[in-house]
């Protein structure tokens, strides 16, 4: 693997610049998903990246031998983009990146969900100690003879 030189001499840092850049995973994600891929099903995979990116972030990918680029010889040219054997092992860790995120995401909103559920309950029943959150006042009931 070729990896852009680290200015703290860190492979990690190295690695993860070549990540960082927008699109990138999305990328990684599509030719794990859907293996050898063209670079017009690439783009159409990903609305809203522009041909200028998705080139840049390709070569960069291929620069650092985490995809590679297969070049058929027919008449039109046919280009396909795959994961290298680097790529793959980097996906085997975004899938558990991903299995991370998916559980933490879940546990944010079973927070947010029992935060504000436990705000009501507090608020319906005239208890709230959270200046946002006044206690309801309680209503006047006035009948009309």
């Amino acid at each position: 693997m070729k990896l852009p030189p680290s200015s703290f001499g860190c492979p990690l840092d190295s690695l993860l610049r070549v990540l960082a850049g927008p699109w990138t995973i999305y990328i990684l994600c599509r030719l794990h998903n859907n293996g050898e891929t063209r670079f017009g099903q690439l783009k159409r995979q990903m609305p809203g990246i522009s041909s200028k990116m998705l080139t840049e972030r390709v070569r960069s990918l291929e620069k650092a031998e985490i995809i590679f680029r297969h070049q058929a010889p027919t008449i039109p040219l046919q280009v396909t983009y795959g994961l290298t054997t680097e790529g793959r092992e980097l996906t085997t860790i975004l899938d558990q990146i991903n299995t991370l995120a998916d559980r933490w995401q879940g546990q944010e909103t079973k927070t947010v969900n029992t935060t504000i559920q436990v705000k009501e309950t507090k608020r319906r029943k005239g208890v709230s100690n959270d200046p946002g959150m006044p206690p309801l006042k309680k209503a006047r009931i006035t009948r009309k003879n």
